[in-house]
């Protein structure tokens, strides 16, 4: 590898396993210094423990990079804090941070629990929210940083998961307001939506499903035979797209939302609007009968929709 990150220091919460492993080994190579944070629980959030920080902290120091682990709760406000504080007092400063912690606890809507709700919601977005909050105070003092938020898109319709969509959505919504906050300070923020076979995709064929697919857009062409080692879903496949936003190569690179899948790399379109019509008044009911389906409905599907009952056989509708 090269040294494209020597002089900088990186936290990486989640950084244990899956891609935020890859992603901490990957800048460790670039000669970061890095905090692998990662609190250790379970897929559902529950439970504790520090190996899985302790050994990606040994691959890194084995190989002769600069490392220290870090069990902080960074769904807690004080967790966040904690770990930024451990990268000012290990290593003088935070240029980077990667946000790559999440958990599931799927059940269809109806069947969904106020606490599995919360959980998910807590782990998966707050958790993003304590450590830019104090990371970015860092940042804009310095006039520089690079902050990468790890997601999904399961907001494309991913059925019997609604809280890990709202989480990831809203990951993607504080990805595009942080970089407006911030990018005035020589900051980017910039989120990753991947498709790689972790703890929370085991790796299913609906979970291979392009983006496109998904979200009954069509199907793209078809990719290649994969020629490189391992396989196309493994998470170390997303880490030089994270790796890459994370150095200034692209500063124009600000709010966006790119996706990786195995060899392809894909830039999302931020939401436009697509159809309006418009009164200089107040739309009365018998307007909207006549307007809606003659100008911004026409050929939505007949019954039940994009998502109805006649595509509900996929994952993703």
């Amino acid at each position: 590898m090269g040294n494209r990150f020597e002089g900088k220091v990186a936290v990486v919460s989640g950084g244990g396993r899956g891609i935020g492993r890859a992603v901490a080994l990957l800048l460790a190579e670039e000669k970061a210094s890095v905090i692998v944070n990662d609190l250790g629980c379970d897929v559902d959030g529950t439970g504790s423990q520090k190996e899985p920080a302790d050994e990606v902290v040994a691959d890194i120091t084995k190989a002769g990079g600069k490392a220290v682990a870090s069990y902080e709760d960074v769904s807690l406000m004080e967790g966040g804090e904690r770990v930024v504080q451990l990268a000012v007092d290990s290593f003088g400063r935070v240029d980077i941070l990667v946000n790559s912690v999440g958990v599931r606890r799927d059940r269809m809507i109806f069947q969904m629990t106020p606490e599995d709700w919360d959980a998910v919601l807590r782990n998966g977005l707050k958790s993003y929210f304590t450590t830019t909050k104090y990371a970015t105070i860092l940042m804009r003092q310095q006039r520089s940083g690079r902050i990468v938020n790890l997601t999904s898109d399961a907001g494309l319709g991913a059925v019997g998961m609604s809280s890990y969509a709202a989480a990831t959505e809203g990951v993607i919504g504080m990805t595009r307001s942080v970089a407006r906050d911030v990018g005035r300070y020589g900051i980017t923020c910039n989120a990753v939506s991947a498709v790689a076979e972790t703890r929370l995709f085991p790796g299913t064929v609906d979970s291979y499903r392009t983006p496109d697919q998904r979200a009954g857009f069509g199907s793209p062409p078809a990719l290649g035979a994969w020629e490189g080692p391992g396989e196309p879903g493994d998470p170390e496949s997303v880490a030089p797209l994270v790796a890459y936003l994370c150095t200034g190569e692209s500063p124009n690179a600000n709010g966006y939302v790119f996706g990786v899948r195995g060899g392809s790399i894909y830039l999302y379109s931020n939401p436009e609007i697509e159809r309006n019509i418009y009164k200089a008044d107040i739309f009365t009911m018998d307007e909207l009968d006549e307007l809606v389906p003659q100008f911004l409905s026409y050929d939505m599907p007949r019954g039940w929709g994009r998502w109805g009952r006649r595509r509900m056989g996929g994952r993703h509708g």
